[in-house]
């Protein structure tokens, strides 16, 4: 019996890949762990404690003078390229599961608003521009729009009030963005829905590369409660990513946090959250079932921290997802059973924007039952990552859409 449990800890960069520069130069000095470290020295008045996370190996893959930069856990630890275009978490997850995201398609919304809009008056719908911003207003109080988070052209967004409009009842927010999916060409179409503090088309704004969105910080929506989030995606073969795969072998698995609502896999336990103690929490419980078992989870806080631009609140997180990583490892411990603990993309909050940053993460890998240190060379994408993860519970890496298990070298650390 073996259990691999992958925590991704949303937005957390550990330096800019190459390319980072091409959208915004300045996010090639992009380092979302190293500021967040050099943050804290001067907020807190003393370094972040992130003792799991500095013995997993994280100072090994990322030198800084508050991580450690020696461990006595059986560790493999690397980094990523992220191994799609752009920094988003819909497409690092999928790439992390095994799919080939290399091709996604990026536009925006108003590249494409005439056709968008016929689908949805075809569908029954009012859909009309605001003040002839390229976004549509529709039946008066849904917003389709640019998504502002990742960076432009990758994602739209279909955005309502609670207040004004339901979920998912007939004709809601979430049946309004399966019209917009139905022709959308980029990678994700995200159905929200929260309780805003105005009216929607005040929090409205220009974007990068000539978007147009909602700022979704802006309105409230993740302050104030009741904050519902579903992600259609663009079509995929599910049936070649790791949770799909583990369940066909009869591996139980288990989906928490925002892995929940953008994964697929028909079979897994699914536990939706936002807040980072109950994403702990769910996983901890989880692992603790007898049995195999892949368990994904995403704290969704770190990212969010990123996009307030809040160094301060990232690295409390930080502290909190230490913690909890402590239980992990302590029940992870049978010889078999693996802990990777990686990223999605960047976020850095001192960059000087709310955008994800293209960033190489973090690969760190408890792996009880062997000996000593490994240091593991540069991944070329995250589906790597999942690829691992597959021969850790001994399934055949090669069924994967993509990705490589990645091989190790010996250090003294």
């Amino acid at each position: 019996m073996a259990k691999t449990v992958i925590v991704v800890i949303d937005g957390f960069g550990v330096g800019a890949m190459p390319d980072a520069g091409a959208l915004r130069p300045g996010d090639l000095a992009a380092d979302t762990c190293g500021h967040v470290l050099d943050h804290a020295r001067t907020a807190f008045g003393r370094p972040l404690r992130l003792p799991v996370l500095g013995a997993l190996g994280l100072g090994l893959v990322h030198p800084h003078p508050d991580l450690a930069r020696r461990t006595r856990l059986p560790v493999a630890a690397g980094r990523a390229a992220l191994g799609y275009p752009g920094a988003d978490t819909f497409a690092g997850h999928q790439t992390m599961m095994g799919a080939d995201f290399s091709r996604v398609t990026v536009a925006r919304l108003a590249d494409h608003l005439d056709e968008v809009t016929r689908a949805l008056r075809a569908a029954g719908h009012r859909a009309e521009t605001v003040e002839g911003k390229p976004l549509l207003l529709v039946d008066g109080v849904v917003l389709v729009h640019d998504n502002l988070e990742a960076d432009p052209g990758i994602n739209w967004n279909t955005s309502g009030s609670l207040d004004d409009s339901s979920f998912d009842g007939p004709g809601g927010i979430l049946a309004i963005a399966r019209t917009v999916r139905s022709v959308a060409p980029v990678a994700r179409v995200i159905a929200v829905g929260g309780h805003a503090d105005g009216p929607l088309p005040s929090f409205v704004r220009p974007g990068g590369g000539g978007t147009v969105g909602l700022d979704t910080p802006a309105t409230g929506f993740y302050r104030n409660g009741g904050l519902q989030v579903q992600h259609l995606g663009a079509p995929l073969d599910h049936t070649r990513q790791l949770p799909d795969l583990a369940a066909r072998s009869g591996i139980p698995v288990t989906l928490v946090g925002k892995a929940a609502d953008i994964l697929v896999c028909e079979t897994a336990g699914r536990h939706p959250a936002v807040a980072t103690d109950e994403v702990l929490s769910r996983t901890l419980e989880a692992v603790r079932a007898g049995g195999d078992a892949l368990v994904v989870a995403n704290v969704q806080e770190t990212d969010l921290a990123g996009h307030q631009q809040d160094a301060g609140r990232y690295g409390r997180l930080l502290e909190q997802v230490d913690a909890g990583l402590a239980g992990l490892a302590a029940l992870l411990a049978e010889p078999g059973d693996r802990l990777i603990v990686t990223g999605d993309h960047g976020n850095d909050p001192t960059i000087g924007h709310a955008h994800h940053t293209r960033e190489y993460v973090p690969v760190l890998i408890h792996r009880p039952g062997t000996e000593g240190v490994e240091l593991l060379p540069d991944a070329h994408s995250l589906a790597d990552v999942g690829a691992t993860a597959a021969a850790s519970l001994a399934l055949d890496p090669e069924e994967l859409a993509g990705g490589t298990p990645l091989h190790a070298g010996r250090c003294a650390a």
